[in-house]
């Protein structure tokens, strides 16, 4: 019975085909038409030959200074992509445009919280990274050194970043709304030599003083050597004499010209720090070649990138999201991106609408949390702007609920807009399990692993299982791939390949229904055990989100001496709906019509917001500690640590 309510819930009839006139367009049907591929069916039977199906996709996408030897070399749980090529990603990002017709193509339109734009080309990223690179190299920067970029959402970020790739340094960008003891523990475990940060910069109306953040941060970074600091706001900054560095005055007077490091197709291209089960962030490796394939085919396939789109990512690039999809693979691609600075709803909850409306935005790219986010708010404020420009709609960060999908689809899309669920880690460094524009879609499935891609649903046996609850594994590798972590290969064994044999664990619990289509359910350690039922926490979250009157919900549990866990949920109501008793009743009913009387919460606290991650991930074991009584730890880099305190008050 809790399986057949699970499946209305996730409504897995509910099928939106892609329109024939759209699919014939896209860039994968064009791609199977070259290889006599006929149907989807088809596409990914020829992705199992993977290793041929990377070597076709490779050709189109990047240019190798010396071409590789073989395409991989996998050692579990070590792999080499692309083995014996010399490379680096900043010539297919950069140089290649700035020498061809896209030089004068814009590159970045970047609003600032203010309304303050900017418009970049190619040509003009072109000469700001060459002079950031020759700067860089004055101060000793050199190939492998590693830079710690701390900056907020500015077209300087992905300069800076270009700038170390294209000398061979390692970037690990952190960040701006992490603490300074974040920012520090980063740069101390990377041994940074270089830090790049700003004075300041805008966030709801208001001056954040990053570099006064970081100046807390480097009194305990004994690696850091020098210190350039972009002027966002003109605002004075403590400076510290021999250190710091204005950017605008160590590059005025280098060269426009730097040579690209000719690199191996693997040496590693950034750090990124993720969190970890330990609270100890983990620094995941990735690296050129792979990583630069990857990201590239992903987002023209997914998106169907077209010269003529305006692409908006709107994430933060201080996360895997950002740094592939708003920086390296768009720039693969010669594609025109949105950076916006500022809060979603600042300072109306139609900033969004305006600026896709301004821009003429082709294709959005967002999370569900900012989903809700605008749910919250009522279709009247997207239904202020013409957002008749977007053709393709999509989705990040987290399991996305049917409810919030349907929204999507009917208020933001009118209904024409096919909608790209997107399932992927900082691990895998791209886009894993997704739809396809031409993937018939269901309200709440990332569908398949793309082709040349495999997943599946293991049980503890390590058996493959169908319509039941299950590990999410990846059961070859894949071009964008985790090279390891950086200090760390014990860490690195254990994580993520201890498990299963020569498999990759990703860590969510998963059912894949009888289409083969996967549907996310959390976090592994994020599923109740309520008397012997395994219940995903988003499933019920789901089930309370599916009620008009709630906007968002967290789910956890609590230890029961009966049933082993009891089902505690904090609810944030829309901003018509009052927190009466009669709605928290109500709720009660609703969760169990929709997935059975097991799944009914034993606690409905209502709340103004839930803690949650910068890239929109409810932080459900902060919450339950805090429910527990028990040791938060560190929520200074929580997007909205305040909320932890209304945990322990709800009513």
């Amino acid at each position: 019975m809790a399986e057949e309510n699970i499946a209305v819930l996730l409504d897995e009839k509910r099928v939106f085909k892609p329109k024939e006139e759209f699919v014939n367009q896209t860039n994968v049907k064009q791609w199977m038409d070259k290889h006599n591929i006929k149907n989807l069916d088809e596409l990914y039977k020829k992705g199992e030959n993977w290793e041929w199906f990377w070597e076709e996709i490779s050709k189109d996408l990047v240019e190798w200074y010396k071409p590789y030897d073989k395409v991989v070399e996998w050692n579990p749980p070590y792999a080499k992509w692309f083995v014996g090529a010399q490379y680096n990603i900043v010539h297919d990002a950069l140089d290649k445009h700035a020498k061809s017709w896209r030089k004068n193509k814009v590159a970045f339109i970047f609003e600032g919280e203010p309304g303050d734009v900017q418009k970049w080309t190619y040509n003009d990223l072109y000469i700001e990274v060459n002079k950031l690179a020759n700067a860089m190299k004055k101060l000793g920067v050199k190939k492998g050194d590693r830079v710690g970029i701390y900056m907020p959402m500015i077209v300087e970020l992905p300069i800076a970043m270009l700038a170390c790739a294209k000398i061979g340094a390692i970037h690990s960008v952190v960040f701006s709304g992490f603490s300074a003891n974040a920012f520090r523990d980063r740069v101390n475990d990377s041994e940074a030599k270089l830090v790049i940060t700003c004075d300041a910069f805008w966030r709801r109306g208001k001056k954040v003083y990053l570099k006064e953040q970081a100046d807390v941060a480097l009194e305990e970074t004994p690696s850091v050597q020098h210190v350039i600091v972009c002027k966002r706001t003109e605002d004075a900054v403590p400076w510290t004499k021999g250190r710091d560095l204005w950017w605008n005055e160590i590059i005025k007077d280098m060269s426009k010209e730097c040579e690209t490091e000719r690199l191996d197709a693997d040496d590693p291209l950034f750090f990124l720090y993720t969190s970890g089960t330990t609270g100890k962030p983990k620094g995941i490796i990735h690296t050129h070649g792979g990583y630069a394939v990857g990201t590239a085919y992903t987002l023209k396939w997914v998106f169907d990138m077209k010269d003529e789109d305006i692409w908006w990512c709107a994430a933060d690039i201080g996360w895997i999201t950002g740094h592939s999809y708003i920086v390296y693979a768009p720039l693969i691609l010669g594609a025109t991106s949105v950076i916006y600075e500022g809060a979603p709803d600042w300072l109306q909850p139609d900033r969004w609408w305006d600026i896709i409306e301004k821009y003429n935005v082709t294709t959005l790219y967002t999370s569900p949390t900012s989903i809700r986010l605008f749910m919250r708010y009522g279709e009247k404020w997207p239904q202020k702007h013409d957002l008749s420009s977007l053709r393709l709609l999509g989705s990040v960060g987290e399991p996305i609920n049917p409810e919030a999908w349907m929204w999507y689809y009917k208020h933001i899309g009118s209904e024409n807009c096919p909608i790209m669920d997107t399932w992927w880690q900082t691990e895998t460094g791209h886009f894993y399990i997704s739809p396809l524009p031409l993937t018939p879609l269901k309200p709440g499935s990332a569908t398949k692993a793309l082709p040349g891609l495999s997943a599946e649903v293991y049980n503890e046996k390590a058996e493959p299982v169908q319509n039941a609850g299950g590990n999410l594994v990846l059961t070859h590798p894949w071009p964008g791939m985790l090279r390891g972590i950086y200090k760390n290969p014990e860490r690195y064994q254990e994580t993520y390949w201890s498990k299963f044999k020569s498999i990759y664990l990703a860590g969510d619990v998963t059912r894949k229904d009888d289409d083969g289509f996967f549907w996310i359910q959390g976090r592994a350690d994020d599923v109740l055990n309520v008397s012997g039922h395994r219940i995903g926490n988003s499933e019920v979250e789901s089930a309370l989100v599916s009620h008009p009157m709630v906007a968002e919900a967290a789910v956890i549990g609590k230890p029961h001496e009966l049933k082993g866990e009891s089902i505690v949920s904090y609810v944030v109501l829309k901003e018509d709906a009052d927190p009466t008793e009669e709605l928290r009743k109500a709720l009660w009913a609703h969760v169990g019509t929709e997935m059975g009387k097991i799944a009914r919460p034993d606690e409905i606290w209502f709340v103004h917001d839930v803690p949650k991650t910068r890239s929109g991930k409810i932080m459900r074991r902060v919450i339950r500690a805090k429910a527990l009584g028990k040791d938060t730890g560190d929520t200074s880099t929580l997007a909205n640590p305040e909320a932890v305190d209304e945990i322990g008050n709800a009513k």
